[in-house]
């Protein structure tokens, strides 16, 4: 950051080093308060590390984690993948049998965090959740289901709190595919951003696009 700043800031375009973690842009960020790094810390049983690539030998599809750009995460927040998906419940025994690992795996798929999402101190992101566009997940959290663009959600499991807009803002922000902007366009969106002028931004948006 060029100020200051009481908590320490992790990029993580510039620290993800797995493969299969995907990152958009350049400005999501970890609040590393007195934690490990990101991957160290936040996302387990994730294959893909240095690791996991040396002792590990991948008997199933891995899945991918994909961040998007502006995404704030919380110090602590803890993102579950899919090498823990070895626990079925449909089996008289959940235990994960080594002679049937590859049996009791069943993938939950990719996780995908869209663009602007804010993930509060110590929340818990299940395998294969899509958090969307906007969305604020309140700290402590447990995710287990998909959250729409926009919405507040908290506790556990993670309910609904609020929606931050009426519908038909939210519709119209998504319909403006902001995050899809490059640098210099959104740079000079953000006047309008910091505001909840839907007007104003969609006007802004409608003079860059005939530029």
């Amino acid at each position: 950051m060029s100020v200051k700043h009481w908590s320490q800031v992790e990029y993580l375009h510039q620290s993800v080093k797995n493969p299969n973690i995907i990152v958009k842009g350049t400005h999501s960020y970890y609040s590393n308060a007195w934690t490990g790094n990101f991957e160290d810390y936040c996302v387990r049983y994730h294959y893909g590390d240095e690791y996991s690539r040396t002792h590990w030998e991948p008997q199933w599809k891995i899945d991918k984690l994909y961040i998007g750009d502006y995404v704030c995460i919380g110090a602590e927040a803890i993102i579950l993948m899919g090498g823990n998906n070895t626990h079925r419940m449909d089996w008289f025994s959940s235990y994960p049998a080594y002679e049937k690992l590859t049996e009791c795996y069943r993938g939950k798929g990719d996780t995908v965090i869209g663009d602007g999402v804010w993930i509060g101190m110590r929340a818990m992101i299940m395998p294969g959740i899509t958090i969307g566009e906007g969305a604020v997940v309140a700290a402590g959290s447990i995710v287990v289901k998909d959250v729409a663009p926009y919405t507040v959600v908290g506790g556990n499991p993670a309910r609904e709190i609020k929606k931050r807009f009426a519908d038909d803002v939210i519709n119209r922000l998504l319909k403006l595919r902001l995050y899809d902007y490059p640098e210099d366009k959104f740079a000079a969106l953000r006047p309008h951003l910091f505001s909840s002028d839907i007007q104003a931004l969609e006007r802004a948006v409608s003079l860059l696009d005939k530029k």
